[in-house]
């Protein structure tokens, strides 16, 4: 193979809705985004390395597709999502805890929560590169690679179409049920650009509630609402913060906000300021008496939501208890 570890993959610029007013080259394709892990697996008979987005070595956490890689007949480069399904799902959770394993731990692992690479691009093969190549002929070839049974499971062809009203039917909130979190829409004529942010991507999203429990900034003019959720037996968890508010928001919700008192259930805790990060946010814990309107995407964590959410309104209508359940 010509392409070697590590290699950045092409990478995609977050949109709102699916565009009707932009060309990429040679119109456009929709391909399914599932909540995984972004993988590239550099395969053939007798080798084997999966790699990450930001090229970490995932090889030895999926022995399973280690396995199926060695077992192919020629060389591949192949790029997809790892995933492992659970509860009818998708499960982000599972996915996490797997990639945390080695050794012995990893192939238990492996028979209990078996992972899958859903595949939406081929990168090389015996006869070379095919960066260079238009996505349609990538594209054909990967479904020919699946079609004469050179790609099985583990592997997983990723659904495509060039039928914007499919693409318009995957961002129901149904398949963010499933684990299906958005779709990213590609070129029919694009190279593979290593790095580049080049495809679109546009996430499933919801209307929910919650309650706002802390804010940062101050209780008169926040920045940004921390939500949370009560379970059953009474506790409030943490469960999303809210992307920076808009200043007509931050106007309304201080007159409505009242400071928390030292026997808030938030008083002391810490939070984390984002995804991946070990900052931790400066909060100021308020009367969990409002709820307010979010819009959400899928990628909930065992019942946290993993990115900000956008504030709507707030729900005068509802009562804190009768907000969501965090057990739901």
């Amino acid at each position: 193979m010509a392409l070697t570890p590590p290699l950045a993959p092409m990478l995609a610029e977050s949109r709102p809705a699916l565009p009707r007013d932009i060309a990429l080259p040679g119109g456009l394709a929709f391909e399914q985004k599932p909540d995984g892990y972004r993988a590239l697996l550099f395969a053939g008979p007798d080798r084997a390395y999966l790699q990450s987005r930001n090229g970490a070595d995932l090889t030895s956490s999926f022995p399973e597709i280690a396995a199926a890689g060695r077992a192919l007949p020629g060389p591949l480069v192949l790029d997809g999502e790892l995933v492992v399904a659970h509860d009818g799902r998708l499960h982000f959770g599972e996915l996490q805890r797997r990639a945390r394993r080695r050794g012995a731990g990893a192939r238990t692992a492996a028979g209990e929560r078996p992972a899958n690479l859903i595949v939406f691009d081929v990168l090389d093969t015996a006869d070379g590169p095919l960066l260079d190549r238009p996505y349609r002929e990538r594209r054909a070839l990967l479904e020919a690679l699946f079609a004469d049974r050179t790609l099985a499971a583990p592997f997983v062809l990723c659904p495509a179409t060039t039928d914007r009203a499919a693409a318009e039917d995957w961002l129901d909130p149904a398949w963010g049920a499933a684990g299906i979190e958005g779709v990213v829409v590609k070129g029919l004529g694009q190279r593979y650009e290593p790095g580049r942010r080049g495809w679109l991507k546009v996430r499933t999203r919801a209307t929910t509630e919650a309650v706002v429990v802390s804010v940062t900034g101050p209780v008169f003019r926040p920045s940004t609402l921390l939500l949370g959720r009560f379970d059953r037996i009474g506790r409030l968890h943490y469960v999303a913060r809210t992307a920076p508010l808009a200043r007509a928001a931050r106007q309304e919700l201080g007159q409505r906000l009242e400071p928390g008192g030292d026997g808030h259930p938030w008083w002391g805790r810490r939070f984390s300021a984002g995804w991946g990060t070990r900052e931790m946010l400066e909060h100021r814990p308020v009367v969990p008496h409002l709820v307010v309107e979010i819009v959400a995407d899928t990628a909930v964590d065992e019942g946290r939501f993993r990115h900000p959410v956008r504030y709507v309104r707030v729900r005068d209508d509802m009562e804190p208890a009768q907000a969501p359940w965090f057990d739901d």
